[in-house]
Order: C-alpha cells, then sequence, then structure tokens
C-alpha cells in the first residue's frame, strides 16, 4: 500500500492524516460492540455515565488507530506508545471528573483536544517513525534515533 507523502514533512502530516480517520472508523465501528455488550450484561444506561464514555471512547480510537498501524507495518513498540499517547488524557481526566471538577462534556472535549496534542508530541518524539515511508516501517528501513529534519 503506498503512502501518499513524498517528503518527510508530508509524509509526517499524512501519517496523523491516517491515524485520525482510523480513529473515525474506530468510533463507528466499535460503537455498537459496547451497545451489545452492555446490553448483554443488562446494564445499558452505563453508556449514559460521562466516564464510561470517556473510557470506551478512548477504547474506541486507540483500537482503530491500532489496528490501522498494524496494517501499515509499524512495530508494536510505535503502536504501544501512539495508543498511550492518544489514551492518557482520557485516564489522566477522569480523576477532575470523579472530583467533581469536570462536567461529562467537560471531560470529553478536553481529553479529545489534547489528544491531538499528545499524538502530535509522540510524533514529534519519533519523528524518524513518521517521516518515513510506509514501505519502510514493514521491512524495518527506519533507523530509530537517527536524526531527521522535523517537519514544521
Amino acid at each position: 500500500m503506498r503512502q501518499l507523502g513524498t517528503t518527510p514533512r508530508s509524509r509526517f502530516w499524512w501519517h496523523y492524516l491516517e491515524m485520525v480517520v482510523a480513529m473515525l472508523i474506530g468510533m463507528g465501528v466499535f460503537w455498537p460492540v459496547w451497545v451489545g455488550l452492555f446490553a448483554a450484561i443488562g446494564r445499558p444506561d452505563l453508556l449514559d455515565r460521562g466516564d464510561v464514555a470517556a473510557v470506551q471512547m478512548a477504547l474506541n480510537m486507540t483500537a482503530g488507530m491500532a489496528i490501522w498501524m498494524k496494517i501499515r507495518g509499524h512495530r508494536w513498540q510505535d503502536i504501544v506508545e501512539m495508543s498511550i499517547a492518544m489514551s492518557a488524557p482520557f485516564f489522566v481526566l477522569l480523576v477532575p471528573h470523579w472530583l467533581g471538577l469536570l462536567s461529562a462534556g467537560a471531560l470529553m472535549l478536553a481529553a479529545h483536544t489534547l489528544m491531538f496534542v499528545t499524538m502530535l508530541l509522540a510524533m514529534w518524539w519519533r519523528k524518524d517513525v513518521y517521516t518515513a515511508d510506509h514501505a519502510s516501517h514493514a521491512h524495518g528501513h527506519h533507523v530509530r534515533g537517527a536524526a531527521v529534519n522535523v517537519p514544521r
């Protein structure tokens, strides 16, 4: 499968865009699984809770992104790092939500906003991976820690 970006900068942004699209697909594909699961245990009302909704949202998006990264040939280490970067804002913000400092809506808005930032930070940290062509992921050609000009 070919990647559209031809320069390190464009490959970086294509990686980001692909992950965002995969996250959106994950939300749509996995939402019915949660609905069915909670209906099966007789607790469909749990999806109305802000904390449960935040956790399932984080898991749905992370699963979609992780599956796509694996399809594109990323190493498990890259997938785990990005999964942590994506889901951390949701889990960290559960504490202020439970303390009554964030409403369910504020939790979702803040977590989604921070997630896009933490994803970019993780990509920046591993720019050697995210500026490389996808073909190099599958063949292990990208070099960890290599100095790469950073896209702006």
